[in-house]
């Protein structure tokens, strides 16, 4: 049996104490909010914070506020089943209720935050491991050793980033409140990561993500395509996040985010160009043949690695044609609702 190793737990109250701890204590130190992602990684000794600072009491992380006609603001505590089951969330963003009722069980998303899903760590099969099977291959270079088993040869990590939320809200537009010794910033979604396995955001370590910005209803659609073994609880080894924006039949914007794939949601730009300022109809041969080249467009900057499940050329050749399939449900104003 896995255990936890020994560590203090910090319960503080509100933002700014939880804030002051962290500047204490510095790298030592690590958030909690649900833990499902944090005590497997303390169990299998892949990160080992002396001091751990949870955030289940800071109420203002748990609320919800705002309407869909402004943006609704929904608290980085707010956990994933209460966005599954929230009838204002299922009516006005059903990409987003979606994107949460797939990830993992009912058990773990009645635990586990928008928040901790956003800063989900990075994944891999040499990283992924208990201590005894890391050493007995080992170590990989994002925990205790120097090498990537990836790519032996690479001077970075190629963990894959396997949140299930960042791919869709990157496409929707969404930003994100920072808050650290130093102050409050907002910054779009997109910028809190960067393409590196280790180094996966752009978040100070004292800083703390508080608030995630839903944008106003309008005429957008969004929608998130998973692609994984088991469909019960897997991650998503492909996971693909639309949104068109329509003024009539034309579309105006197009966001494409693709994640699942690297150690960052990739943002499909010819995917996005091509539709951008072309009519779109559904059913129609000229709209089908656009979404199909768009979706085609995908394939060369998908960089699947055998960092996770199945087989490599087999998870690149789904890039396409799921993203084809976000694309017609954007389109119809649909959002799969079973798995």
């Amino acid at each position: 049996m896995l255990r936890l190793p020994e560590f203090t737990l910090h319960r503080p109250k509100s933002v700014r104490d939880a804030v002051a701890i962290m500047s204490e204590h510095g790298a030592l130190a690590r958030f909690v909010a649900g833990g499902t992602d944090l005590y497997p990684n303390m169990k299998r000794r892949v990160q080992q914070p002396m001091q751990v600072i949870s955030l289940q009491n800071v109420s203002e992380l748990h609320e919800v506020s705002g309407s869909p006609e402004t943006g609704l603001d929904v608290g980085a505590m707010v956990t994933l089943r209460h966005l599954e089951t929230d009838p204002v969330v299922a009516e006005h963003y059903p990409g987003v209720q979606h994107a949460a009722e797939v990830i993992s069980t009912p058990l773990l998303r009645n635990m586990g935050t928008i928040g901790g899903n956003l800063l989900l760590d990075t994944r891999c099969n040499y990283y992924d491991q208990s201590f005894e099977w890391r050493e007995g291959v080992n170590f990989c270079m994002k925990c205790d050793g120097d090498t990537c088993w990836v790519a032996p040869s690479s001077p970075r990590c190629w963990a894959v980033q396997s949140s299930d939320s960042v791919p869709l809200l990157a496409a929707m537009g969404v930003e994100v409140t920072l808050v650290g010794p130093e102050g409050e910033r907002r910054i779009p979604l997109p910028q809190l990561y960067q393409d590196d396995g280790i180094d996966y955001t752009t978040k100070k370590h004292e800083e703390l993500l508080t608030k995630v910005h839903l944008p106003a209803v309008g005429n957008w659609r969004a929608t998130y395509k998973k692609l994984r073994r088991r469909d019960t609880f897997d991650f998503p080894v492909l996971g693909v996040g639309a949104c068109l924006w329509f003024d009539g039949d034309l579309c105006e914007k197009a966001e494409i985010y693709i994640g699942g794939a690297g150690s960052w949601a990739m943002r499909a730009q010819e995917a996005c160009e091509l539709l951008e300022g072309k009519p779109l109809k559904d059913g129609e041969p000229a709209t089908r043949e656009l979404l199909e080249a768009a979706g085609l467009t995908a394939f060369k900057p998908t960089r699947t690695m055998d960092n996770t499940d199945h087989e490599v050329a087999w998870r690149k050749k789904m890039a396409p044609i799921f993203v084809r399939r976000a694309l017609e449900e954007c389109l119809r104003g649909e959002v799969a609702t079973t798995r």
